[in-house]
This record gives structure tokens, sequence and C-alpha cells, in this order.
């Protein structure tokens, strides 16, 4: 095995097509078992998702593209939702300790590792609130300056962008928006889950993800979209269908990451001590 742990990748399982499905059924049993505490994490993205509206409904080229980029840093927001089922799966309580853990267990002791602790997560969200600001300033561009009259209601932009017999702004903005979420889905498919089960670096948690896309091509072209639909559906329901579907979908990602990895070559980041296997509080 090589010394250096930059390229200590861990293994990568084939799965089948339909595989995904599974991931969805196990997602709905966590939920169930997790209770409240897994349904406010949709709430709060539907919250959320109502305050932009709120600013943005006069300006929706701008409501547009802050609504798709703020989808882009969903993996990083779900981290909560992943360490709730990985909890469900050591038998230990899904509650809002855990959900507190998570956000704030970073802060504790690891201000200069900047390789192997949880400020790798810090770190890979940062890329990706910098990847959907981009995209934000991107798509704002394109409607602004390409679109035959000012874009300022959802009507409008159905109107004179999606329905529009001359020109082809539409299909470039969808083209520009596939082009950014294709990498960025293919960096991030278990990286999040991965860097909270394991002590990996970010470039062994994005390669390991890439390596995923590239060995389960159509089993992950079918798992993006359900993702997209999903959350279409979530959003086209005036963004009450998001308080489930947000927690329906981070708690899939955690059991597609346990299907499609093999991570024991690498450190547990919080391993289970005799005393939790055996349910006694420490």
């Amino acid at each position: 095995m090589p010394s250096n742990p930059l390229v200590v990748l861990p293994a990568v399982r084939s799965i089948g097509l339909m595989t995904p499905m599974t991931w969805l059924v196990l997602a709905w049993r966590d939920m169930a078992r997790a209770g409240w505490v897994s349904f406010a994490h949709g709430l709060a993205l539907s919250l959320f998702g109502a305050a932009l509206f709120a600013v943005g409904h006069h300006r929706f080229w701008l409501l547009a593209g802050a609504l798709s980029g703020f989808l882009v840093v969903a993996p990083v927001l779900a981290t909560s939702l992943y360490a709730l089922s990985r909890s469900l799966e050591r038998g230990e309580p899904a509650n809002w300790g855990v959900v507190l853990k998570t956000w704030l267990n970073w802060q504790n002791s690891h201000v200069n590792k900047w390789g192997n602790d949880y400020w790798c997560m810090v770190q890979f969200g940062a890329l990706l609130a910098l990847a959907a600001s981009g995209w934000v300033m991107t798509s704002a561009a394109l409607i602004t300056l390409l679109a035959p009259v000012p874009i300022e209601t959802p009507l409008d932009f159905l109107r004179h962008v999606v329905m529009a017999k001359e020109g082809w702004l539409f299909e470039l903005w969808l083209a520009l928006g596939s082009l950014m979420a294709a990498p960025i889905f293919a960096s991030t498919v278990v990286a999040m889950p991965l860097l909270l089960d394991r002590r990996a670096t970010l470039l062994q948690a994005v390669l390991a993800s890439w390596q995923v896309v590239v060995c389960n091509p159509l089993p992950m072209a079918f798992w993006a979209a359900i993702i997209l639909g999903f959350t279409l559906l979530g959003l086209g329901s005036l963004l009450l269908g998001l308080i489930a579907v947000m927690p329906m979908l981070g708690h899939a990602s955690w059991h597609a990451y346990r299907d499609l990895v093999d991570a024991s070559v690498l450190p547990e980041r919080d391993p289970v001590t005799p005393a939790r296997q055996s349910g006694v509080s420490l």
C-alpha cells in the first residue's frame, strides 16, 4: 500500500441499475425512526427557499440562479442527515445531540489540522459555495443580457425564456447548468458521507466520488435523475415538498455511500467504542 495518504483510495463496489430505489426505501425507514429531527431539515430548507422567493420574486433572473445554485451546496447542508443515518445504523439515538455534534465537533482542537479532520468538510463546503455563487452570477448575466424583455417574475421566465419561439436562451441556460452540475455531482456523490465517516482528505473524497461514477455510470445517471426529479417536485409544490424530499435524499445518500464504497482502508472519524456498542452512555 502506498505510504502517501493522498493516493490511498477506498475500494468502490459495482451496483445494479435499480439499486438507488433501495436507498429511497431505506431513507424512508430512517426518516420514520428519526422523526421530526429529520423532517426539521426539510422544513428549514423550505423556509429558506421561501425567503429567497420573497426577496427575489420581482427579480426572477436572479432567483432562478439562486435557487439552482443553492442546490449545489445541498450535499453539505445534508451532513447532519448522514450523521443521523449513521447513528441509526449503529443502534445509537438519532436526536438533536447528533445534529449539534456534527456541526460543532470540527471546532474542537482541530484548528491547525487542515488535512484529515472536520476542516475538510468546511473546505469542501466553501468550494461548493464558490461554485454556486459562480452559477448564480452566470445565470443572472445570461438571462439579463439575452432575454428579449426584462425577466422579473416566474411568468416572465416561463413566457420569454422557457417557451420562447425564437432563440435558444433556455437551451443555453440548461446546457450551462448541466455543464456545471455534472462535475459537481461526480465530485460530491459520496464525498461528504465519506468525510463524515472516515479521516479522509478532501482529495481522497473527491477522487472516490469520481471512481464511483466511472465504475457505475448508468446507476449514477439514474440516481442523478432521481435527485433532479424529486427536487423539481419539491420546488414545484410551492416548496412544501422539500420538507420530505430534502431528508429523504439526504438519508438515501448515506445508504448510497454505504453500498458504493468500502472505506475500511481509512481510519474511522468517530469510532464505535465498546461502551457505545453496549448502549452505555459516555
